[in-house]
């Protein structure tokens, strides 16, 4: 792909209102939605009239051929151009997409960004072959959007997208960030990479190189991976897109190991991961012995697969489903399970803050819950309050009790002391705790008038209470209610 071709191009999707949003109206929603679990008829159908916009909708989304005269109506002056530089495929008279252009948004409060990002065609559209070359550069997918979602999205000198892929990390980053680096050890990626970066008119530096090794002695702001997390044996096609080539779960674990001597002091970085469950060992412990010293960590495990589950998931991805060779390869690979003691794998978040302080908070959560997404916003707020929290807080501090956190009781109707009461929090994670009565009625009163120990001294007066015995118990809680996002420092009114 030559980038000095892009310039047009965008003119071109502009022109044509090949957006997201210009995209969904022109298939509705019943096309929309079928198009996103790999189905064409419905779109096909939607598409017939030979506009701009649905030539393009049916030249790149749907990968079906359009007229030569359509093609050039809806990329005027383009059509050769881009067939030399591998995005199009003509003959006498028709036109086919060879890469896949795709309009994306990125939310922004009231205002969205459209951007485009061209990747490989998606393979398996209306059950055709889902087989991919070795270097099959990805398009956007539900790891790229869980990932886009996590990272904190807060202005930053630096920022490094480690396995940039088709770029769509960097094109995030770069909204936000001075300077963004992209890595990846695919040749085809960073080619795209580069494509994409002046479609969408933004400056990325893209550097061939494994891992940290293009940024050597480099520090950043804001780390973004989704690294090839696949655990697999060393067996069949390595697929550079998912398959480290490294063995078990080790590609997250180093980067992980080694992120902290590439982050600026109060930098981020943020993982997507799969991780290894061993027999008889909890997850937690293990991930534990990964974390850098002197960097708060907040890993959340997502979701739990068990072996068999994850071969099958991994076998179709690849296309090998229903191969001749698919019981081989998947009796092979859970054997290799078996045999690495691999009880389960874990999938998730690994976020890392370089706080350089000697009493680190670390959080390892399993979260299979709802959570409110983007999720971003509350990991960072979670670091803010990891270092409230661990500095300590004392009877004169002043806190708020968060504005969406909901108190839930349950017991018979009218009774002053309630058989349970839960605080819920209902964004971010949508945590919910267990309070008693003493616990409840703190938060109640957090408004930022009064002191914690203000607050609770008057409890423990109205229950008859030891005040220096409710201070002693409950200021330990007060930390807790701080760190998990239910009580938030105020200055005093």
């Amino acid at each position: 792909m030559n980038p000095a071709t892009a310039p047009a191009l965008r003119e071109a999707l502009v022109a044509a209102d090949f957006t997201y949003d210009g995209v969904a109206e022109v298939l509705g929603p019943r096309a929309h939605d079928a198009l996103a679990r790999n189905e064409t008829a419905p779109g096909l159908a939607r598409t017939r009239g030979g506009g701009p916009l649905e030539t393009l909708a049916r030249l790149f989304l749907l990968q079906t051929t359009v007229t030569l005269t359509e093609a050039e109506r809806a990329l005027p002056g383009l059509v050769d151009r881009l067939a030399v530089d591998g995005l199009l495929e003509r003959s006498v008279g028709e036109v086919a997409a060879r890469l896949d252009c795709r309009p994306y948004t990125i939310a922004d409060g009231d205002v969205d960004d459209d951007l485009w990002v061209v990747s490989d065609l998606t393979p398996g559209l209306d059950g055709g072959p889902q087989r991919v070359g070795a270097d099959h550069v990805l398009g956007i997918s539900p790891a790229s959007t869980s990932l886009a979602q996590l990272t904190i999205r807060e202005p930053v000198g630096s920022a490094l997208d480690l396995g940039t892929g088709c770029g769509v990390q960097a094109l995030h980053l770069a909204r936000h960030a001075g300077r963004v680096v992209a890595t990846d050890v695919n040749a085809r990626a960073l080619d795209l990479t580069r494509f994409n970066a002046a479609l969408n008119e933004v400056d990325v530096d893209v550097r061939d190189g494994s891992f940290f090794e293009p940024v050597r002695g480099e520090r950043f702001d804001l780390i973004a991976t989704n690294p090839p997390f696949v655990i697999s044996p060393a067996t069949g096609q390595r697929l550079v897109y998912r398959d480290s080539g490294l063995p078990g779960d080790r590609v997250v674990e180093d980067i992980v190991r080694t992120a902290s001597r590439h982050l600026n002091p109060g930098g981020w970085c943020q993982v997507l991961a799969n991780w290894v469950i061993e027999r008889d060992r909890p997850w937690d412990e293990r991930l534990a012995g990964w974390l850098p010293e002197r960097h708060d960590a907040l890993v959340v495990q997502r979701e739990v697969l068990d072996p068999a589950a994850y071969v099958e998931m991994w076998l179709k991805d690849a296309g090998q489903h229903g191969a001749p060779d698919y019981l081989t390869r998947y009796d092979t690979w859970l054997s290799w399970f078996d045999e690495q003691g691999v009880e389960a794998i874990g999938f998730g978040w690994i976020n890392l803050h370089a706080v350089d302080v000697d009493d680190p908070r670390t959080d390892l959560l399993s979260w299979p819950y709802d959570v409110e997404q983007p999720i971003a916003a509350a990991i960072h707020a979670w670091g803010d309050a990891a270092r409230v929290a661990a500095a300590g807080v004392g009877p004169d501090a002043y806190l708020q009790a968060r504005a969406d956190v909901v108190q839930e009781t349950r017991g018979p109707v009218g009774v002053e002391d309630p058989e349970t009461i839960v605080l819920r929090q209902q964004v971010g994670f949508r945590r919910a705790r267990p309070a008693d009565t003493v616990e409840a009625a703190l938060v109640g009163a957090c408004d930022g008038d009064l002191s914690v120990g203000a607050i609770l001294d008057a409890v423990a007066e109205l229950l008859g209470a030891d005040t220096a015995a409710t201070r002693a118990t409950y200021l330990p809680v007060v930390a807790d209610l701080v760190a998990e996002g239910f009580l938030t420092p105020v200055t005093p009114r």
